[in-house]
């Protein structure tokens, strides 16, 4: 597959914990070098981030689809087990929570969360973005709140045990209607490189995910051409606000064709897209990218995910994960008709769901025919852990 080039701004920036390293000039060198460590550690090659910031209205509605009681406790009990399933820390090197969870404790031992997970070699990570808001005169464009009270509440973070965040700018691919404008690419990428800096000067490492939707009917040419858009203009506003860039991380999501595109693609064709996206916008300078999952099931976000380690021959970066439905979804469906939680079940499933994600972290999970191409052959989760 050919992508033509797109006609713009193609930011490249190498850099080091050295002098010559890119920003950060109001962080002191200790300073530095613990951001650096935080993102270093996130990049661990094999692991990746199992993503549990879902606030109690959208793990409620997970819940509900299962009929599971959505309380406090029960919220507790899930994540516990998501942060001390025996063997989760082997293929997890971070936790994203949500503020509730960051200052709950296990049972087990009565700590808070974050110190149970420090103690498991796995970084604990906040989410601390609030409500989205449209953007009035655009076609539904967005931008997420919160940048006002920031800093306060990443000393709050940083005091709870939090040592990095995660800030999410969701953008919608629609040709037709021009979207995402240039406004809202802007507005969102400027909106993250201001979260990077105030991140950076409370101690918390930053990760930025411009957040493109898998819906619409955009091929895969289109899609990697507006994410070379969205992800130069990002890098650009980072260095602008002169953020330290090796103190950073990237979430982005996976380069697909749209959930409708009548094109179809092979998981090896994606997986180039991808790594022509990286080549042509991702700074050296950063460790590494850990893919959102994006509606994706385990399957498709795992073949893709291996796909591109697999093409990825040149690229100095770790290309992991960092999952949320794609993990939870198929434990959620052990619960069904069940009436509560079936944690010890759960678990087990959870940790044979993270070998195959840590699997195609390093470019050795094997897909079956067709499972990570577009559109996709189904394969139950099962049968995947089961192999």
């Amino acid at each position: 597959m050919k992508f033509v080039q797109a006609s713009l701004f193609l930011l490249t920036v190498t850099g080091s914990a050295s002098a010559f390293s890119v920003g950060g000039t109001f962080l002191s060198a200790a300073e530095k070098a613990a951001l650096e460590e935080t993102a270093n550690a996130v990049a661990t090659p094999g692991k990746g981030i199992t993503a549990c910031d879902e606030g109690p209205a959208t793990i409620g509605g997970r819940f509900d689809n299962v009929g599971v009681e959505n309380s406090e406790e029960t919220r507790r009990q899930y994540r516990q087990m998501l942060f001390e399933a025996p063997g989760c820390n082997d293929y997890l090197s971070a936790a994203i929570l949500d503020p509730e969870t960051l200052y709950q404790k296990s049972s087990t031992n009565d700590k808070l969360f974050p110190e149970v997970l420090t103690e498991r070699g796995i970084v604990p990570g906040i989410k601390p973005h609030l409500k989205i808001y449209t953007l009035p005169g655009t076609n539904g464009d967005t931008v997420m709140q919160g940048l006002d009270s920031l800093s306060v509440r990443c000393k709050e973070y940083y005091d709870g045990g939090a040592r990095f965040a995660k800030w999410r700018s969701p953008l919608v691919i629609d040709v037709a209607k021009g979207c995402p404008t240039d406004l809202a690419i802007k507005a969102n990428m400027q909106d993250l490189a201001r979260y990077a800096l105030i991140c950076q000067s409370e101690g918390l490492m930053p990760i930025v995910e411009p957040d493109v939707s898998l819906s619409g009917t955009h091929t895969l040419e289109q899609a990697a051409d507006i994410n070379i858009r969205i992800q130069s203009e990002l890098f650009k506003a980072m260095i602008d606000h002169g953020v330290y860039m090796p103190g950073t991380t990237l979430k982005p999501n996976i380069i697909n064709p749209g959930k409708d595109c009548e094109t179809t693609y092979t998981v090896e064709e994606i997986a180039e897209a991808n790594v022509y996206v990286l080549e042509q916008s991702f700074p050296v300078a950063m460790p590494g990218a850990n893919y959102l999952s994006g509606g994706q099931t385990l399957e498709q976000a795992a073949s893709r995910l291996s796909a591109i380690n697999k093409a990825n021959t040149k690229g100095p970066w770790n290309l992991s994960f960092s999952w949320s439905q794609a993990l939870q979804l198929p434990l959620l469906e052990l619960c069904k008709g069940k009436g509560e939680l079936q944690l010890d079940e759960m678990s087990k499933l959870y940790v044979e769901e993270l070998a195959i994600a840590s699997a195609a972290a390093k470019g050795e999970y094997e897909w079956q025919e067709g499972q990570g191409d577009h559109p996709s052959v189904a394969v139950p989760v099962k049968e995947l852990t089961s192999a």
